[in-house]
């Protein structure tokens, strides 16, 4: 899995460095804040990321899980539960998005 940051997030990083930096500062805070590890912490944040329809957070997320140690089973499964809390048409909408990542 290429770990190629995203061309529109590149060009962000390079037009607003100090601003990314921040950014990328509070995820690794937030990230070391509790005692969730980190394929727990990709599988909630994938979870949000569906929650609130962003299909680049879902692709981002979804290769961050992969890294984590997720298995394809494992992602689709965390979506799969929200079924009940966000409906049904959101969680295929973003299970399409996860099969961007994991079917290229």
């Amino acid at each position: 899995m290429p770990d190629a940051k995203p061309n529109l997030y590149q060009r962000l990083q390079a037009e607003f460095p100090d601003t990314i930096a921040a950014v990328e500062r509070l995820g690794d805070a937030s990230h070391r804040a509790g005692p969730l590890d980190a394929l727990t912490v990709q599988l909630v944040q994938l979870a949000g990321a569906a929650a609130i329809r962003s299909e680049g957070a879902v692709h981002s997320h979804t290769r961050r899980a992969l890294a984590a140690g997720a298995t394809p089973q494992q992602i689709r499964h965390a979506l799969l539960a929200l079924t009940s809390t966000i409906g049904f048409p959101t969680v295929t909408a973003s299970l399409s998005w996860v099969d961007d990542v994991l079917e290229p």
